[in-house]
């Protein structure tokens, strides 16, 4: 399936950074001005400039999107049919998404992970081909892309 389909998305968020990150993304620029501050001031202001614009680009640009339409379920470049997922469960607090990255991952697992989306979704890989045993998806709305998956997931345990 194309990216560019004509089915609406159910769900569609890209996991942009919170404003720590961008903070971080002036902050870079602002380094860089101050480093080459002694040299010129003008070069400084213009290489502070560039690299905060540059930082931010970069941090918007990989920020990934996921999205469920036309019956897959896409985060960043993977993609897998909503048909193959089963019991979509919300991760709803920062604490039980450390345990699912930490103690409780399986390392064949799919894991599309932001450090600041602080939640997810985890959803059983039904797919014998398919070494993986489930995705780990974050998302800053875990209880929207749990329903947005859950459709598919009833009709297949049906």
């Amino acid at each position: 399936m194309s990216a560019s389909s004509t089915t609406p998305a159910v769900f569609r968020e890209r996991l942009l950074p919170g404003p720590v990150g961008w903070l971080g993304a002036l902050a870079a620029g602002f380094v860089a001005g101050v480093v080459l501050w002694p040299v010129s001031h003008v070069l400084g202001i213009v290489a502070g400039v560039v690299v905060a614009i540059a930082a931010a680009v970069a941090l918007a640009v990989t920020s990934p999107v996921v999205e469920v339409s036309d019956g897959e379920l896409r985060a960043g470049r993977a993609h897998v049919p909503v048909a193959l997922l089963r019991d979509p469960t919300p991760i709803m607090t920062a604490d039980d998404m450390r345990v699912e990255l930490g103690p409780g991952l399986d390392a064949r697992a799919y894991v599309c992970l932001r450090a600041w989306a602080k939640t997810g979704v985890k959803a059983t890989l039904d797919d014998p081909g398919d070494p993986t045993p489930y995705w780990l998806v974050s998302t800053r709305r875990p209880a929207e892309l749990a329903a947005a998956l859950r459709p598919a997931a009833d009709r297949r345990s049906a």
